[in-house]
């Protein structure tokens, strides 16, 4: 049996059944909203003391295009819109090895515990409860995600995983 979205027969029926099943949808946020957290935030990443001169010097004079990439992300993430096709745990892994060879403190924990801090006091401001709620989850996942990904990159493995073994467990 085909998926539905194979049998509609326009892109404007599947993105419409999307929009509707879509979690920010359901709780109020819409294209105006995400333009507006993902732009404040960014406002405030620029200023910040630990994440602004790693995001400016990385992103350098291309804002206004990261900007909109970021747009696209955070509604495919919150409304499904499936507009963003990019790679971000690729330019974040890149990142980390460039600062490696650049001899700068590596991107760990407490770059997203920052990002996490500036992001959750956006979205405060900007949305109502529920849809801070769905940003902030999606937000901290996504955080988590980058810091595994840059850890197991160099090697690294979380504790709770234990010790790496080079023969099986023998019951």
């Amino acid at each position: 049996m085909a998926h539905q979205d194979e049998t509609d027969t326009t892109l404007a029926e599947r993105q419409a059944r999307r929009a509707a099943l879509a979690p920010g949808a359901q709780v109020g946020i819409d294209e105006a909203m995400v333009h507006r957290v993902v732009h404040s935030f960014y406002g405030r990443i620029r200023e910040d003391a630990l994440l602004g001169p790693i995001f400016n010097g990385a992103i350098g004079d291309r804002w206004d295009t990261h900007l909109a990439n970021m747009v696209d992300f955070w509604s495919s993430v919150v409304l499904m819109t499936g507009r963003y096709a990019g790679r971000p745990m690729q330019a974040h892994l890149k990142l980390d090895h460039n600062r490696r060879e650049q001899g700068m403190p590596r991107l760990d924990q407490p770059h997203f515990d920052r990002w996490l801090a500036l992001f959750r006091a956006t979205v405060a401001e900007i949305c109502p409860p529920d849809a801070a709620a769905l940003f902030v989850a999606r937000a901290e996942k996504i955080a988590q995600s980058f810091v595994l990904g840059i850890r197991f990159n160099r090697g690294e493995m979380p504790d709770w995983l234990g010790p790496a073994r080079s023969e099986p467990v023998k019951d």
